[in-house]
């Protein structure tokens, strides 16, 4: 069974910094070598990778997929969040990332996100850590 941690939501659509969780969870599986999955098991958020030093990136972000795939669109969907149905499909619901001494490889400026569209909520994320 993978590792699982909550993530808190504030506001409707939001992108939270998860590495340290990712890299705790990681830092505790004793893997030295191997890939980090991270996954969100719901159909309104998802996951992805981006830069984590300047914040405009991820408000930047946001304001592209808004302007792509509007909350107020006719619909067929009519619970009311068709918008964020299409955003978690297009940023995806997993990640991989490689695990290297026991560390995640990541650039530079790389971050991981969880992407909230529908919020706010309490959210899952699970993380799997294989190794070689």
């Amino acid at each position: 069974m993978p590792n699982e941690f909550t993530v808190r939501t504030h506001s409707q659509e939001e992108f939270i910094d998860i590495t340290n969780s990712v890299k705790e969870v990681v830092a505790s599986s004793h893997i030295q070598k191997g890939v980090a999955v991270v996954y969100v098991p719901h159909t309104t958020a998802g996951v992805t990778i981006n830069e984590s030093a300047d914040p405009s990136v991820v408000e930047d972000i946001l304001e592209v997929l808004r302007r792509v795939v509007p909350f107020n669109f006719p619909y067929r969907h009519l619970e009311g969040n068709a918008s964020a149905h299409i955003k978690t499909s297009i940023v995806g619901s997993s990640i991989s990332v490689l695990v290297e001494r026991g560390n995640l490889i990541l650039g530079t400026w790389q971050g991981i996100f969880f992407c909230e569209f529908d919020g706010p909520r309490t959210r899952r994320v699970w993380v799997d850590v294989i190794g070689e």
